[in-house]
């Protein structure tokens, strides 16, 4: 009978009536999944479908998460897709959630783009005993292989030459400085990883560094964040998502052919870099389940992307603050040449006497922001923040711009003024400079990094004078990709 009486009434509605049930049917669905838990933080009304996209798809995306936070407070939260992530603001509620509350929050959730492409593997994305034993294991190699030792400090300064050379080949003239800064800086972490450093000339690789600016650049667009809600839909479409998955395709597959290379090369008596000091793990007895070949082909890869990145987009940062102040430029300078001279090659003895370029490298990272949010965490239980219940699985970003460009912690927050970093004419460390974000999941190559920009940034304003072209006006105006990247430009490096 029930049947029969369907069949009447299917029959009986018109294609119109029943659009418009099912489109009321989903809106009324999707209503109620988008209903914020019970306990949780304020936030905007999230769009069928879509939720609070448009939050983290800003043109200013800085400026979106500040206007949030004068209206929510200091934590608020958002919804993406279907799930629920919680932005905390401030020095303070960031501290407490990555630093006090630091095991709670630390996990890392399954972002679909990601988990296409690696999965759960590697040091980014794993999670439980897997991410102890990656993250353990890469800090002992890299220790190993010279971190926060003087010979990694003179593959820096080697480098460094290699660098300054190629821009005294430009003779002066505007050029772009953006794939010679890349290769330099990816050639520090290819001696550790890789065994081996890339000429600036090598075709192949300069392929593969474009590669993964392409790659940053998709992750932080929208697309990306569309395939991150529709992961089913947006497999079936065209789009730039499809361009992003075929680059990652080409990168994991140069980093395996390496791979391969050294398991023909290698010597049980010699260890030449991560690579082969993984491949001896895996052979142990008693090594740990999660050491495996995808472990440690996405190991690399976070190793390769991380030390590459970060570090060239803040130097490229760098040579436009230091063009478009031209007088902070002359004072670094004037240092350099009063510590240093041009005799010699600047070395990590000189910075404790170099109060002033160690403060400009500072403002550079604040101002630069390269994360205006951390990598995503999840909670691993039940927790409480700020009075407000976070279920475990519930994801928590924390707002580092809300911190590196906090009116209440700087002098000037939104001007560049390396006066942020000084008192009395000495260097000031500020609780408030997490560029490299905080807790158990703050950058594994922080140490590199702070090292990779001292010497080289000092090496290059030894060595030059950087500034626009004629009739050119530079701006500071960012670019968002996965990192806050400056616009594309040319300058002209003047040999001092």
């Amino acid at each position: 009978m029930l049947l029969q009486l369907l069949s009447v009434l299917w029959e009986a509605m018109s294609l119109r009536v029943f659009l418009v049930f099912l489109a009321t049917f989903l809106l009324i669905s999707d209503y109620v999944k988008r209903r914020r838990p019970r306990d949780f933080p304020p936030g905007p009304v999230p769009l069928p479908f879509l939720g609070n996209l448009l939050s983290f798809i800003d043109p200013n995306p800085q400026f979106a998460f500040n206007k949030l936070a004068e209206k929510y407070g200091n934590i608020y939260s958002l919804q993406i897709g279907n799930q629920w992530v919680m932005i905390v603001n401030g020095l303070q509620m960031v501290k407490e959630a990555l630093v006090h509350q630091g095991e709670h929050f630390l996990d890392r959730p399954q972002i679909p783009s990601f988990a296409e492409v690696c999965g759960s593997f590697g040091l980014v994305h794993s999670n439980g005993e897997s991410w102890k034993q990656q993250r353990r294991f890469a800090l002992t190699t890299l220790r190993n292989f010279g971190l926060g030792k003087k010979s990694l400090e003179e593959r820096i300064q080697d480098e460094s030459r290699y660098l300054t050379d190629a821009i005294d080949n430009e003779k002066g003239q505007p050029f772009n400085p953006h794939f010679h800064i890349n290769n330099a800086v990816s050639n520090i972490i290819c001696s550790i990883v890789f065994g081996d450093r890339f000429e600036y000339h090598d075709s192949n690789f300069q392929k593969l560094l474009h590669l993964i600016d392409e790659i940053m650049f998709i992750q932080g667009s929208i697309w990306n964040q569309l395939y991150g809600i529709f992961p089913t839909l947006m497999k079936c479409l065209p789009g730039p998502h499809r361009t992003m998955f075929k680059s990652w395709r080409k990168v994991i597959s140069f980093v395996r052919e390496i791979i391969e290379k050294h398991k023909e090369e290698l010597n049980p008596s010699e260890t030449r870099d991560f690579i082969d000091a993984y491949l001896k793990e895996m052979a142990k007895e008693d090594a740990g389940s999660s050491f495996h070949e995808e472990n440690l082909i996405f190991s690399t890869l976070d190793l390769f992307f991380a030390g590459t990145q970060t570090t060239s987009t803040t130097l490229r940062w760098a040579l436009l603050y230091m063009a478009f102040y031209p007088e902070i430029q002359e004072r670094v300078q004037a240092e350099i040449d009063s510590v240093i001279g041009q005799s010699r090659q600047p070395s990590m003895d000189d910075r404790d006497s170099m109060p002033y370029t160690n403060a400009v490298v500072h403002e550079i990272q604040r101002m630069g922001n390269l994360l205006p949010l951390s990598a995503p965490r999840m909670t691993t239980k039940d927790t409480t923040l700020a009075g407000f219940r976070v279920p475990k699985g519930t994801v928590l970003s924390g707002s580092l711009s809300s911190v590196l460009l906090a009116k209440e912690e700087w002098k000037t927050p939104d001007v560049f003024n390396p006066g942020n970093f000084l008192e009395n004419g000495q260097f000031r460390k500020r609780e408030a400079f997490l560029p490299f974000s905080a807790g158990k999941r703050v950058c594994l190559g922080e140490q590199l990094a702070r090292m990779e920009l001292f010497l080289f940034f000092t090496a290059l304003f030894q060595k030059f004078t950087f500034q626009a072209p004629k009739d050119v006006t530079l701006s500071i105006d960012a670019m968002m990709g996965m990192v806050s990247f400056p616009q594309p430009y040319n300058i002209c490096a003047l040999p001092r």
